[in-house]
């Protein structure tokens, strides 16, 4: 009943006018996002993180918006996967698998509209998974002293890489890069600068959402500078919708399969560092061994469309439990979407659900009006959205660095910050290019300082003794996961991977 109780709070704060309107903007412009290849979740709110703040947008206001983006997003990676066969992230890849054959037989409007609602089951199941776990998790975290908080931080870098990554020195080279970047500034406890270089607007560290939109917008700019794209994949093609409504026969035959994979899938995102990708995955594989009598996946099968679409789309919303409770994200969202909290001075956490309610429970009841704004905006207005595939990359990534560098002097109001931009821009294109990931440094820069922190308080309880650090029950059981964490991937994530990639190009996908 407390529960029930306190969502109806959370509808009384995301029922306001102000509120419905962002969420409506945010699922708009976050399903044009997620349908432009190349661009995503991760991409969409870093970009949107500057417009968030230079509205003055409050703390549950701004987490509204910005959510609705990365859900939006995650809806809108399946429409270029279905219609040009050019996954627009990578979670909505496994969607080539069915959804392109069955824009090949005139079936691309049943396709879109099965995959929304697929992405609508995924998302509002997912959500309800996050109403009930996460206030257990946070029972859970109020025993974590400072040792189990560094354990618990470790586990979240060790995990980053997930088991589909295939470079975990790749993973462990960003995470360090972010924690050095962290401990630019005066040191909180000495007082004494460290790596300022005598800089004064370097006394605070680096503004990390400065980090951000350089990492992941600017840098996005400078690889089309390089590659100078003149206009979008879709040009010169010619995309059909058809009818735009599934039958119900095909909503009857696919509904065990979204409520299944909506389960898979919620448990691959509340995992540190599996996320999206991962639940896709898993989805359809189980999915297809399960169902798959006839050998008909991957020539159009509707349920290989709903299986990864509920099962990245619950991911996303598990990834959040693990932020919200614990302060560790699940995925490259949830961190970006970490810092947007960390930068309105609210600390996700245990103490989060009990000091900041409104903020918890407001955007919990957001996630619900928007999964059902999307459902309902997704079927009928998708030949809009198809038409934004049409949309040149000469006319959309001049944009993209214009709401950069007005947000975040908008902001700021420092040109100092404007060139730190430009330098994380210009560090996020060249390691994107050497295929290094970004989401460790972003990481790293955000828990830098909590980690060390944590680390020291430990260490000065117990009178200098480091073996504290792994004294406890639950901080060997936090080492221990992380520790599988870490090596798990190095033995199966190529194999994991190679699998993804193939099962896809033996359809014929176009890679990446």
């Amino acid at each position: 009943m407390e529960l029930l109780a306190n969502l109806g709070d959370g509808f009384a704060i995301a029922l306001s006018w102000q509120n419905i309107g962002l969420a409506l903007l945010g699922c708009f412009l976050g399903t044009i996002m997620g349908a432009l290849p190349g661009l995503g979740p991760s991409n969409g709110v870093a970009i949107l993180i500057p417009l968030a703040f230079t509205l003055g947008l409050g703390a549950t206001p701004s987490l509204i918006l910005l959510t609705s983006v990365y859900y939006g997003a995650m809806y809108g990676g399946r429409i270029s996967s279905i219609l040009l066969n050019i996954p627009g992230d990578e979670p909505a890849m496994m969607t080539c698998l069915d959804g392109h054959p069955m824009a090949k037989k005139g079936l691309a409007g049943e396709a879109l509209s099965l995959s929304g609602v697929a992405s609508f089951v995924g998302a509002f199941l997912a959500t309800w998974g996050l109403i009930l776990l996460a206030p257990q998790l946070v029972k859970i975290a109020l025993l974590f002293g400072p040792a189990e908080y560094f354990a618990l931080f470790a586990l979240a870098f060790m995990t980053l890489g997930g088991v589909s990554s295939t470079n975990q020195a790749k993973s462990a080279f960003a995470a360090a890069l972010g924690l050095g970047l962290a401990t630019i500034g005066v040191d909180t406890q000495t007082g004494v600068p460290r790596f300022t270089f005598g800089e004064v607007h370097l006394y605070d560290g680096l503004d990390f959402l400065v980090a951000i939109v350089g990492l992941f917008a600017l840098s996005e700019v400078f690889i089309f500078l390089e590659t100078r794209h003149g206009g979008s994949d879709a040009a010169g093609r010619k995309l059909t919708i058809g009818k735009l409504y599934p039958p119900v026969a095909m909503i009857r035959q696919t509904t065990p399969t979204m409520l299944r994979t909506s389960i898979l899938g919620f448990i691959a995102g509340v995992l540190p560092g599996a996320g999206a990708s991962l639940g896709s995955f898993i989805s359809y594989s189980m999915e297809k061994k399960l169902v798959d009598k006839e050998g008909t996946f991957g020539t159009g099968d509707p349920r290989g469309v709903a299986a990864p679409e509920a099962g990245n789309n619950a991911a996303a919303g598990g990834a959040l439990v693990p932020m919200l409770a614990l302060g560790v994200p699940g995925s490259g969202t949830t961190a970006v979407l970490l810092a947007v909290l960390l930068a309105l001075n609210i600390t996700p956490g245990p103490l989060l659900f009990s000091q900041n309610p409104d903020v918890v429970w407001g955007l919990i009841a957001a996630l619900f009006i928007a999964n059902f704004m999307l459902l309902a905006m997704n079927i009928p207005m998708v030949g809009l959205f198809t038409r934004v595939l049409m949309i040149p990359s000469r006319i959309l990534m001049p944009i993209v660095a214009m709401v950069s560098f007005v947000g975040i002097y908008g902001i700021s109001g420092s040109t100092f910050d404007l060139l730190v931009m430009i330098g994380f821009g210009v560090m996020g294109w060249v390691l994107r290019k050497l295929g290094v990931p970004l989401v460790p440094i972003i990481l790293g820069t955000l828990l830098g300082n909590a980690m060390e922190n944590n680390l020291r308080r430990a260490v000065t309880i117990d009178n200098g003794n480091w073996w504290t650090l792994a004294d406890s029950p639950l901080s060997i059981a936090l080492w221990t996961i992380a520790i599988i964490g870490f090596v798990l991937p190095l033995i199966v994530g190529s194999r994991v991977k190679a699998k993804m990639h193939q099962r896809r190009d033996e359809e014929g996908a176009i890679s990446d």
